[in-house]
């Protein structure tokens, strides 16, 4: 099963969401509330384990900040769909920068929050229109200023190859391989747009047009 929290301070939107995972039977939605601090409350008192995946409203009425609630999910090992009206491209760009993993508007078809959350829950990168649009629209968001070098390694690295392939492809040592996607990490780092997985940096690349969102992509992290 795929645990699941929806978090979002309208009950009516919380209520549909859950209704649409209801429909899949490997998700269970576990947890549904007005706010990041009430679930990690339940997440203390029940003894729970914490969510696969946890469907966020961009902006909560407590006062937090989408960039502070990403963290303290993804601190406990969640991965985070924002949930949201995907027109606010700042909102929407410093919550990529926070490493949700994608978005999803409250005007999608409910069964494209199903496919959201499976496709996350897989450990597989979220593609979408209001995410493309979002990075596009918003030129705010920070050119890591890549070399034609690290673009080159960047791309074969995010579209699933190991670093010794990378090396192979570039006619490069293995050493110089790694130290290119430390480079290329620590140059998202400086923009606000950190990659510390390799499934991170496959979703820079493809932000960024170094790769085709279609690519092809491994699973490992590192």
């Amino acid at each position: 099963m795929i645990r699941v929290a929806t978090i979002d301070d309208h009950e009516s939107v919380r209520l549909g969401v859950e209704a649409a995972c209801s429909r899949d039977a490997t998700i269970d939605v576990v947890f549904s509330g007005s706010g990041v601090r009430d679930y990690r409350r339940w997440l203390r008192d029940s003894g729970a384990d914490p969510v696969q995946v946890a469907l966020l409203d961009i902006t909560l009425g407590d006062g937090t900040t989408v960039s502070e609630n990403i963290q303290s999910l993804q601190s406990d090992g969640s991965e985070v769909v924002i949930y949201s009206v995907a027109d606010r491209l700042v909102a929407v760009r410093e919550a990529l920068a926070a490493g949700a993993a994608g978005v999803i508007s409250k005007s999608a078809p409910m069964d494209d929050i199903v496919d959201a959350v499976r496709t996350v829950a897989a450990g597989e990168p979220l593609n979408n229109i209001e995410w493309a649009s979002a990075v596009a629209g918003d030129s705010a968001f920070g050119d890591a200023q890549l070399s034609a070098r690290e673009r080159e390694a960047l791309a074969l690295y995010a579209a699933g190859l190991p670093l010794k392939l990378v090396a192979q492809r570039l006619g490069i040592t293995y050493n110089t391989a790694k130290e290119n996607i430390s480079r290329i990490r620590a140059k998202y780092i400086e923009v606000g747009r950190p990659a510390p997985t390799k499934i991170d940096l496959r979703q820079r690349a493809v932000e960024d047009g170094v790769i085709d969102p279609d690519a092809g992509v491994s699973g490992a992290r590192s």
